[in-house]
C-alpha cells in the first residue's frame, strides 16, 4: 500500500448512466446496484480519463492510501472480461462490452453492445434488407471513442439526416463500418465531439473515416470538426466526405485534410 492518486465516486451524484464504465480502458469501474463503483484500486491508474465522461460530475481524483496500480492485473482482468463476452449465448448474437448488464444498473440507452449483422443480401419483394448496424450506441455523445468496435475500424460519421435521405443506406454505406452520428446544428457541447474524434484516431487507431453530410449549409460544421480533429491528432488517417442531396443522391465526394 502507498499514498497515491485514485478516483473517488460520489454515490449521491451518480445516476448510474455508465458512461464512466466504457470510458475506463482498465475496466476499473462497474455499475453495482445502480451506482458506479471502483472495482479495485489495483485497476485504477489515477489518471482520471473517466472524469470528463461523467455528466453529473460525480468523479474526482483524490490522494489516499491505495494498492499499487498493477498493469499485469489489469491485463488479466480485461482478458477475463473478454472471455466472458465470448461465451456462447442463447438467442440473438448480442455481446455486452461493458459491465453494465452484468452489474444490474445503468442507462440501457447508452449501454455499449456489439451486434453481428447479417450478410448483406440483394433485397427481394416483400423482404426487408437486413440491418448492417454493428454496435450500439451510435450517437456521438454516447459512444465510447475507444470501444472495441472502434479499434482498428473503418468508421462512418454521418449527419443525423443522412440515413433518412439515402435509400439503401445500410447496404450501400454502413456495411462493414462502425458508426457515429451527430447533428452539427442542434447538438450541444460539441467540444466533446472534437475530443472523441481525436481519441478515435489516436487511441482507438481507426483505419479510415468516412464523413457523410447533407448539402445544407449547417452540415459544414461536422466537416469543420473533423478537420480540427485531424489537426490535433497525432496519427494520420484517411478521411473522405460524401455530400448527400435532400432527395438522397450523392452530389460529390472529396478528401478531407487537417
Amino acid at each position: 500500500m502507498s499514498v497515491r492518486e485514485v478516483i473517488k465516486i460520489d454515490e449521491e451524484l451518480c445516476d448510474g448512466c455508465g458512461d464512466c464504465v466504457t470510458a475506463c480502458a482498465e475496466g476499473a469501474i462497474a455499475i453495482i446496484d445502480g451506482k458506479a463503483r471502483l472495482v479495485s484500486d489495483t485497476y485504477c491508474d489515477g489518471l482520471g480519463a473517466c472524469l470528463g465522461h461523467c455528466p453529473q460530475g460525480a468523479i474526482t481524483i483524490i490522494e489516499r492510501e491505495a494498492a499499487v496500480f498493477d498493469e499485469a492485473a489489469v491485463e488479466q482482468h480485461l482478458a477475463e472480461q473478454r472471455r466472458q463476452q465470448a461465451l456462447p449465448k442463447a438467442g440473438p448474437q448480442l455481446s455486452v462490452i461493458s459491465p453494465l448488464a452484468r452489474a444490474g444498473g445503468g442507462c440501457p440507452g447508452s449501454r455499449a453492445q456489439i451486434m453481428e449483422p447479417a450478410s448483406p443480401a440483394t433485397p427481394s419483394a416483400g423482404v426487408d434488407p437486413a440491418s448492417q448496424l454493428r454496435h450500439w450506441p451510435v450517437q456521438l455523445h454516447l459512444v465510447p471513442p475507444t470501444a472495441v468496435f472502434f479499434q482498428d475500424a473503418e468508421v462512418l460519421l454521418a449527419a443525423d439526416c443522412v440515413a433518412f435521405a439515402v435509400g439503401g443506406f445500410h447496404q450501400r454505406f454502413l456495411s462493414g463500418r462502425s458508426l457515429a452520428i451527430a447533428c452539427p446544428k442542434l447538438d450541444s457541447n460539441q467540444d466533446v465531439y472534437l475530443e472523441k474524434l481525436v481519441a478515435m484516431i489516436d487511441e482507438a487507431g481507426i483505419r479510415s473515416l468516412r464523413v457523410m453530410v447533407m448539402e445544407v449549409p449547417c452540415c459544414g460544421g461536422l466537416v469543420r470538426l473533423v478537420e480540427e480533429a485531424l489537426r490535433r491528432a497525432r496519427r494520420a488517417v484517411t478521411v473522405d466526405c460524401l455530400v448527400v442531396g435532400t432527395q438522397g443522391q450523392i452530389l460529390g465526394e472529396y478528401a478531407i485534410n487537417g
